[in-house]
């Protein structure tokens, strides 16, 4: 189960040489990793590549016939320790993971690896979430690459490029003997086109060659002294080998139309991956065609480190001024840049943060006005042209400013999808805190976190995946009150189990553990864990959260089904204040509802068109009773909940009104028990295909409401008498 099948798609994977693929960045990417002969992969799911764990899931059978063994590791840390078979044997490899958090998690084990240095050429494919449409803090995988000097791609976004490039990157990794990153930003990952495909290559060196003649080196031990020699490896063998085959393989690319004036002296450096709105912003100027042919020389980092010095000097011996377009903070292309030009004692003058945001995403508004600002200041006659004037009105007729997009949208922030079994339990969460009082609670990525938001409000810290237990530890001695930590299951599988439950065993905290188990690592797309009913490759459950827990220790274990909204908030309240001292356990059961609707959909659908009797239940709400107060709303926060016009010309508040994307969860009927709110909800039963028994039914309740509705007509005409 996961966010989509790509069991279609992955049929392209079997292209040939010479025929063309059109695709999804993501399924290309893929494809190159087999067309380069690949041996082993797996990672962690996380944007914006998750999808690339879902393809590779959805082609066993593919990657079955060339040999090539898959893995879905339980966290990035797993991912990057399994590359360690590269270490000493000439197997190809690749993992995957979201960017910077992805990183940090597997920051010990990749550390390690790059010291040793590989033999088998060794890729981490990071998918760069940043921007204002990214989940996490705002950072840059650059620094990791400096600090463990670890070379960082960044191919221009286009499919022939990305899939030339990764295959290149591999053989990189070869010939300097360092695992090298492969950043693929969020649009590289999931825009289209097209590339001419090669043969899928079954890897040279097997998983079971290895196996068949072990080989042990004792200098690639991380112990000293063999660590200082890696250290020296690093700088005088691994980095020179990188920038030869940067060099001689043309990784960086020099776009510059020789119809240029050959006076035209300032130019742009920019990464890879930014080349696509680079190019936009210079169209818009009128500097560049729609096929990508500029009037501005660009020197296009396809690798953005290790820098090539003699490169970059090569492009601005002969310019006045360079403009590097560089997204994020700090900047650390530019800092090197002015090392390389002084050294050189180069005259060019280097401009970025200066006329381009010092952090942020660089949107194509963003980026044309820090070119126009470039060019207006160092080569203001390349902006006198007609047919930039006419680009720039026309985009610019009718645009509305960011003060009146403010006001005209209102702001939405993320949050829990219709049905998901964890909004009836952040609703009793809130129902306790009204009588308990407001409670210390330490939040957790994932779904889960969305908690932290209106209309919840639950949730003091994030801390990371899985650390959501952990984060309540410097409250675990505090007598006669307790603090509660939640975090779901795909982060207790990933982290939560060792960093929080086994350390609040070992140091006997007295605080509450709250895991809420929806089945799937549902946040990153509603892949397999442990704990789901089915899993990748059996359909039975690997583990229970419950016996888990109990094996490390804890004697305080609950579990409850979410959509139980009364009994969860008695069962957390029972928890919080109970005499027993030792961490408190309560599994919070519901499965993922989308992942449940794409279940069961199907399978009704089917049904239906069979011929087969099924209830669908929906909720609504009588508009005669509603008191317009609208707490239901602000309980449950659920979408499917929203307000209409008053049918009563005598009220003016709208009253509620449940839509069609209603799934008939119930929570919302809860909620108006649980909290004594009104009894304006009520649920209908929508039978499809009903039998003889289901009509005779309906048949005789229409005719009792009938008989009643007329009885209370006859009263009203007599008390009006």
């Amino acid at each position: 189960m996961a966010e989509r099948s790509f069991a279609k798609e992955v049929k392209k994977l079997r292209l040939g040489a010479g025929e063309v693929f059109h695709g999804e960045g993501i399924l290309a990417i893929t494809k190159g990793l087999l067309q380069s002969g690949v041996a082993y992969v797996g990672g962690y799911q996380g944007s914006p590549v998750s999808h690339l764990m879902d393809v590779l899931a959805d082609s066993q059978e593919i990657l079955s016939e060339l040999g090539v063994h898959f893995e879905a590791n339980g966290s990035e840390a797993n991912a990057a320790a399994m590359l360690s078979a590269s270490i000493s044997y000439p197997l190809r490899a690749a993992v995957t993971w979201k960017s910077t958090v992805g990183t940090n998690v597997a920051s010990d084990a990749l550390s390690n690896l790059a010291s040793a240095g590989v033999i088998g050429g060794t890729v981490i494919i990071i998918g760069e979430d940043y921007g204002e449409g990214a989940s996490i803090m705002q950072e840059r995988s650059h620094a990791f690459a400096m600090k463990s000097q670890i070379w960082l791609i960044n191919p221009r976004p286009n499919l022939p490029n990305m899939v030339d490039m990764l295959e290149k990157t591999f053989q990189l990794s070869e010939a300097s003997n360092t695992p090298v990153f492969f950043q693929m930003r969020i649009r590289a990952c999931h825009l289209h086109g097209q590339f001419i495909a090669k043969d899928n290559i079954k890897p040279k060196f097997t998983l079971r060659d290895a196996l068949d003649n072990p080989n042990r080196e004792a200098d690639k031990i991380i112990l000293p002294p063999f660590t200082f020699l890696h250290e020296k490896q690093k700088q005088e063998l691994r980095w020179p080998a990188a920038v030869k085959f940067i060099t001689e393989h043309n990784l960086n690319e020099i776009i510059d139309d020789p119809k240029n004036d050959p006076e035209n002296d300032i130019g742009i450096i920019l990464e890879g991956g930014l080349y696509n709105v680079v190019i936009r912003s210079l169209q818009m100027l009128g500097l560049a065609t729609s096929m990508g042919e500029s009037k501005i020389p660009l020197y296009v980092m396809n690798v953005t480190y290790p820098l090539v010095d003699s490169e970059l000097i090569k492009f601005a011996k002969d310019k006045k001024a360079v403009l590097m377009v560089e997204e994020g903070q700090p900047n650390y292309i530019e800092q090197s840049l002015n090392k390389i030009f002084n050294d050189a004692k180069l005259t060019c003058k280097i401009s970025g943060k200066d006329l381009l945001p010092a952090f942020g995403e660089y949107s194509g508004q963003v980026t044309k006005d820090g070119i126009k600002g470039f060019i207006a200041k160092y080569n203001p006659a390349l902006l006198d042209q007609d047919e930039q004037k006419a680009s720039v009105a026309s985009l610019s007729a009718g645009a509305i400013s960011a003060s009146e997009l403010d006001t005209a949208i209102p702001a939405r922030p993320p949050g829990l999808c219709t049905g998901c079994p964890e909004r009836p339990f952040f609703a009793a969460l809130k129902m306790l805190e009204k009588d308990y009082g407001e409670i210390h609670i330490s939040a957790d990525i994932g779904c889960n976190s969305f908690g932290t938001l209106p209309p919840f409000q639950i949730g003091n810290t994030i801390m990371g995946y899985g650390l959501g237990a952990a984060s309540s530890s410097a409250f675990s001695s505090v007598k006669g009150k307790r603090a509660i930590s939640i975090m779901g299951d795909g982060g207790f599988w990933h982290n939560g189990l060792t960093s929080g439950i086994a350390s609040a065993v070992f140091n006997n905290s007295d605080n509450v553990f709250i895991i809420v188990d929806n089945g799937y690592a549902a946040a990153t797309g509603g892949q397999y864990i442990p704990s789901s009913a089915k899993t990748l490759k059996e359909d039975e459950r690997k583990a229970r959260i419950q016996d888990a827990v109990q094996g490390v220790g804890v004697k305080w274990v609950r579990t409850i089904d979410s959509y139980a909204i009364s009994d969860v908030k008695t069962l957390v309240q029972e928890a919080m204040t109970t005499d027993f001292l030792g961490p408190k356990i309560i599994v919070v059961e519901g499965e993922c509802m989308l992942n449940r609707q794409r279940r069961e959909k199907p399978v009704i659908a089917r049904n239906i068109k069979a011929g087969n009797r099924e209830i669908k239940q929906r909720f609504y709400v009588e508009s005669e009773t509603c008191s317009g107060d609208h707490a239901c709303i602000r309980l449950s926060g659920c979408p499917s909940l929203t307000i209409k016009p008053n049918p009563d010309i005598l009220r003016e508040d709208p009253v509620a009104y449940v839509d069609n994307s209603c799934v008939g969860c119930g929570v919302c009927g809860e909620n108006v028990h649980s909290a004594v709110l009104c009894p304006s909800f009520s649920r209908a039963d929508l039978i499809f295909n009903p039998t003889a028994w289901d009509r005779f039914k309906y048949s005789l309740r229409q005719t009792v409401i009938t008989a009643l509705q007329r009885r209370r007509d006859r009263t009203r005409a007599k008390v009006m008498l």
